[in-house]
């Protein structure tokens, strides 16, 4: 399998693991190399830069989703590598203002299967 059908199912498999959340995501066409244009979208106010590969470059691949993402969306990258989950590296101070929203009880707990009250 080439990089690029690797980088377009990882692309599918995410929106798809983002719908099981409740979240409207969708591929977006990458084709046309227009910045500014995310992954992933569904997510309101994250730019997701979405990589699908063995061996990453987070550094550089923050610094393509910062350069992408509009002055509203918080810059992020989700990754996995073969037989492992997807994880999610952004920016600490954008983290902190998820969290600190989420810790204020402004943002409700969501997990499959978990309520509100479950939180703390």
């Amino acid at each position: 399998m080439n990089s690029r059908d690797k980088g377009r199912r990882g692309e599918l498999e995410l929106a798809g693991y983002l719908r099981e959340y409740g979240y409207n995501a969708e591929r977006m066409s990458q084709y046309c190399g227009k910045t500014g244009v995310p992954d992933v979208q569904g997510l309101p106010g994250i730019h997701i830069e979405c990589k699908r590969v063995e061996r990453l470059d987070l550094t550089a691949a923050m610094d393509q989703s910062k350069r992408d993402a509009r002055e509203d969306e918080m810059p992020t990258v989700m990754h996995r590598k073969n037989h492992c989950e997807w994880l999610v590296t952004m920016r600490l101070e954008d983290w902190m203002k998820i969290y600190s929203e989420w810790d204020a009880g402004n943002i409700p707990f969501r997990e499959r299967g978990g309520d509100d009250d479950e939180r703390k």
